[in-house]
C-alpha cells in the first residue's frame, strides 16, 4: 500500500483488488460501451469542478482509498483526490472528508459508484466500533465473519479493521473450521480434528462447539480455537475456567450490543458478531460541488 495513497491508515489494503472492485461495479452502472448519458449531454467536456465528500451523520469513516480510485477510473487519472479525513477516524455530520477537483463529467460519473463503497465501508466501520467501545478494557475483541456481500469480503472486513475489530479469517483457505455439519460428516470432533491436521499440517485448527464436553474433546483432539456457539454467559464461563488456559475462545451466535457485556465478563477472547458486515447500516456521505 504506497505511503502516497490518500486517507489511508496502516489496516492494509490491496491496491490491486481495490481497481478490480471499483472496475466492477464502474461497468455495472455505466454499461458496455460505458457512458453516462445525463452528464454527457448537460456538461461540456472541458469543465472543471471541485467536489467535496461530506458526512451527513456521524460515525467513522472508511474507504477513501476506494472512492479516490473510482474518481481517478472516470477521470483517466486526471482528478486530484484530497484526503482530509483518514480511514479510521471518527467524523461528525458536516465534515468534509476529501476534496476532489477534476472534469466535471468525471466528478459526477464517479459520484454513485464512489458513495455506494464508501457509504457502505464506513457504516461497517462505524457499527464496529460501537462494539469496539463496549469491549474497551474487557480484555475481549469483536471479530467478523465469512457474511459478507459477495465481491466485497476484501472491502468490508477492512472496514471492520479500520473500525477496531478483527477479522476472524479471510475465507476457506487460510483457516480450518470445523462446525457442526463436518462433524457429522466425520463422525466426530476428535476425528474431523485428525483429519484437518492429517491433510494441512500447518492450518489453524478452530472447532465449534456447544456443550463443555465438546470444548474438552476439541482441546484434547489439539484444536488451537473454540468457537463457543449460542452457550449462555454461565455455560460460557464455566467453558473459560475449564479451558480458557489452553486455547483461545469465541462467543458466537445472536450477540447483540444490549449482551455484549455479559460475554465479555466470562473472559472470553473473542466476540463474533457476522451483523457487522451483513447487518450494518450506512454512513450517509455525499458529494457536494462546490459553487462556481
Amino acid at each position: 500500500m504506497p505511503e502516497e495513497r490518500p486517507g489511508v491508515a496502516d489496516l492494509g489494503l490491496d491496491l490491486g483488488e481495490v481497481q478490480r472492485i471499483v472496475l466492477t461495479a464502474l461497468t455495472e452502472d455505466l454499461g458496455t460501451p460505458p457512458r453516462d448519458v445525463t452528464s454527457e449531454s448537460t456538461i461540456p467536456a472541458g469543465q472543471i469542478d471541485t467536489a467535496e465528500l461530506v458526512a451527513r451523520a456521524d460515525g467513522v469513516v472508511a474507504g477513501l482509498l476506494v472512492a479516490a480510485e473510482v474518481f481517478a477510473a472516470t477521470s483517466a487519472g486526471t482528478a486530484t483526490f484530497q484526503a482530509v479525513a483518514t480511514d479510521g477516524d471518527r467524523v461528525r455530520r458536516g465534515d468534509v472528508l476529501a476534496v476532489i477537483t477534476g472534469p466535471t463529467r468525471a466528478l459526477l460519473t464517479a459520484e454513485r459508484t464512489a458513495l455506494n463503497l464508501i457509504c457502505r465501508m464506513s457504516g461497517v466501520a462505524t457499527h464496529t466500533r460501537k462494539w469496539a467501545d463496549l469491549l474497551a478494557g474487557s480484555g475481549a475483541t469483536v471479530l467478523d465473519t465469512r457474511k459478507t456481500t459477495p465481491g466485497l469480503r476484501m472491502l468490508e472486513k477492512y472496514a471492520v479493521r479500520a473500525g477496531g475489530g478483527t477479522n476472524k479469517r479471510m475465507g476457506l483457505y487460510d483457516v480450518a473450521m470445523i462446525k457442526d455439519n463436518h462433524k457429522l460428516a466425520a463422525g466426530s470432533i476428535t476425528a474431523a480434528y485428525t483429519l484437518v491436521r492429517q491433510t494441512f499440517p500447518d492450518v489453524v485448527v478452530q472447532v465449534e462447539v456447544t456443550t463443555l464436553a465438546e470444548a474438552q474433546e476439541a482441546v484434547e483432539a489439539g484444536a488451537d480455537f473454540l468457537l463457543c456457539d449460542n452457550m449462555t454467559p454461565e455455560a460460557l464461563a464455566e467453558v473459560v475456567r475449564v479451558v480458557g488456559d489452553r486455547v483461545e475462545l469465541e462467543a458466537t451466535g445472536n450477540l447483540t450490543l444490549e449482551t455484549a457485556a455479559a460475554y465479555a465478563n466470562t473472559g472470553v477472547d473473542y466476540l463474533s458478531v457476522g451483523g457487522l458486515t451483513h447487518s450494518s447500516p450506512i454512513l450517509d456521505i455525499a458529494l457536494d460541488l462546490r459553487p462556481r
